[in-house]
């Protein structure tokens, strides 16, 4: 659909299209912000920007929410019942409660420090092509050598607050684009001898306050300089990334049952190569 045809259909349709490529990158690991700056280069569109790409992760983390309701509702009730009975680790809810918040803190602490203390930071080198092409390839090495290294023997009662930290420490380094967060966090898993499917579903539920918190913060920043006509956009964005994050959430916990994570591996780069040999 021509831009110029009708411009305003354009943008809610390339909302909706970006809300779709969100959703089903962001729990694979290929990277959500890589693919929201590369494929409308491609396209010829312009660079949709940081605070849209992160608000409509808002539509991821409602996914993810919705998926893991039950584990979730017993996972918070768990939370509050460490103040209430000091009762860490008694049961698989209260570890699962605070291996998430014990994993979340640095990503957390590292976005806060960027977002007040370097606010271009997404308009330096970090967010060019060149940069998350090197990344991609970076990472599809280190999730290469993780499937090859890893024993993949640990079930979730055997991981323990130290393969938590080193998690945690992994994740933080998604502020890069390209880098991944789900991808990180399942490598530094999957090195951990977390077995794949376990790995994955914890990297779904600890990246669940990351996404929250930065999808919040950028949909306020925008509901801040923008009016309710221009946020329409963002809105369906975040609705469409609900949906296809769903499909991919499901898709992928299916997948890794019975699979390896090699076929992202080769994605990564090839995605990787494809963007340096076209800039």
């Amino acid at each position: 659909m021509p831009e110029a045809i009708s411009p305003y259909l354009f943008i809610y349709f390339k909302s909706f299209f970006l809300g779709i490529i969100q959703g089903f990158t962001e729990f694979l690991p290929i990277s959500s912000t890589a693919h929201l700056k590369v494929v409308p280069y491609f396209f010829g569109w312009s660079d949709p920007g940081a605070s849209f790409s992160a608000s409509i992760q808002l539509g991821s983390a409602v996914a993810i929410i919705y998926y893991f309701r039950n584990q979730i509702s017993s996972i918070i009730y768990s939370f509050f019942s460490i103040f209430n009975h000091r009762k860490v680790f008694k049961d698989d809810n209260t570890r699962l409660a605070t291996y998430i918040f014990v994993a979340s803190i640095p990503i957390c602490i590292f976005g806060f420090l960027i977002k007040f203390y370097w606010p271009n930071y997404y308009d330096t080198h970090f967010r060019s092509l060149f940069s998350i092409a090197f990344t991609s390839i970076l990472m599809g090495l280190f999730l290469a050598l993780a499937e090859i290294y890893g024993n993949r023997k640990k079930l979730f009662n055997d991981i323990n607050l130290k393969d938590i930290i080193f998690l945690g420490l992994a994740q933080s380094l998604a502020v890069f684009p390209g880098v991944s967060r789900s991808g990180i966090t399942l490598t530094s898993a999957l090195f951990s001898g977390i077995e794949r499917k376990t790995a994955a579903r914890l990297s779904f539920l600890v990246g669940i306050p990351a996404i929250s918190l930065s999808g919040f913060v950028e949909l306020f920043t925008l509901f801040r300089t923008l009016s309710v006509i221009d946020i329409l956009p963002t809105i369906i964005g975040i609705i469409s990334s609900f949906f296809s994050s769903l499909f991919a959430i499901d898709m992928f916990l299916k997948f890794l049952a019975k699979n390896n994570t090699f076929i992202f591996v080769y994605y990564r780069l090839a995605f990787g190569v494809f963007i340096l040999s076209a800039i």
